[in-house]
């Protein structure tokens, strides 16, 4: 008989270290909430440590035996993006989760620190980075796992390897950028999938998206005056970030799943529901695509995967 995967579902974590990217609001704020209360160490990697100061205190106030850190992290910064990984590395030796959630979307054309597009650098080539850096920890950790955040937006996303970066906000496009952003979100876990699996080891890679969640990712559509009235309706018509989280807490917790999965909601769209395993599009699945943006990937951020993967 088929029943709905919950929270009840989540194991026993006492012992286990977990970072979420972005991890002091939205869906990231409730796994990072829900882990921890099975006994995980969680990790909140954040760009604004005074925010995520407050998320934590939050969660300590309603689960006093939440054992949490933060460790500053800005996705559009490379050089934070190594300052994270030597701050994590002299306190842990051990990494069972890696969830890649932090993200922005549909903003203004804008450049990070390091000159990418401000969303393919930080939803993508940042988590890339950052995962790279890391992988040596979840090499040597038993049973580790990445899971990737993506968007059903993936399925509009098409990537220009040859103009990444849209120079000079050409023919940019907010949606169009995330739908990229997204995509290649896809297109890296299940690279790295097919990576795990040729080396030894059984750290895998999965991915997730949370349907249409009512979050703070979207509050600068209602800065707008003609859109602001209708804020307070995605309460009403979308699902709760706490039911968003769940594809991304199965896939960094379910014993039964696989690497190259991707989780999302079984309801109508893939909306709203419960997690289930879905699938993704045909381009998401492109092998020679894939492996070109690994490539990229690795020349723009400086972050080499090889010999370990």
């Amino acid at each position: 008989m088929y029943t709905n995967w919950t929270l009840k579902n989540v194991p026993d974590l006492t012992g286990k270290v977990i970072i979420v990217t972005g991890g002091n609001s939205g869906i990231g704020y409730e796994s990072a909430k829900e882990l921890g209360r099975k006994g995980a160490e969680i990790i909140l990697a954040s760009r604004n440590p005074e925010k995520a100061g407050a998320a934590l205190a939050q969660i300590q106030g309603e689960i006093p035996k939440f054992i949490g850190d933060v460790i500053p992290l800005d996705l559009a910064s490379l050089k934070s993006i190594r300052e994270f990984e030597k701050i994590f590395k002299a306190k842990y030796d051990r990494l069972d989760v890696l969830i890649n959630n932090a993200g922005i979307m549909m903003v203004p054309y804008g450049l990070t620190e390091d000159g990418f597009e401000s969303q393919f650098g930080i939803n993508h080539l940042g988590h890339f980075a950052l995962t790279g850096l890391l992988m040596d920890t979840l090499i040597n950790t038993k049973g580790s796992r990445v899971v990737n955040v993506s968007s059903n937006a993936h399925y509009a996303g098409e990537l220009d390897l040859d103009d990444l970066f849209y120079q000079n906000g050409n023919e940019y496009s907010p949606q169009k950028a995330y739908g990229a952003s997204k995509l290649a979100n896809l297109l890296f876990t299940y690279e790295l999938q097919r990576k795990f699996e040729n080396k030894p080891g059984d750290v895998i890679a999965l991915a997730a998206h949370p349907g249409i969640s009512n979050t703070s990712l979207a509050d600068h559509f209602f800065e707008r005056w003609y859109v602001k009235p209708l804020r307070p309706l995605m309460g009403l018509l979308f699902q709760s970030a706490a039911m968003g989280a769940l594809p991304s807490i199965r896939a960094a917790v379910d014993p039964t799943a696989n690497g190259g999965q991707y989780y999302g909601p079984d309801g109508s769209g893939e909306r709203s529901g419960f997690p289930i395993v879905v699938k993704s599009n045909q381009a998401s699945h492109d092998e020679t695509v894939a492996k070109e943006l690994w490539k990229i990937s690795e020349e723009l951020t400086g972050t080499h995967y090889l010999p370990i993967v």
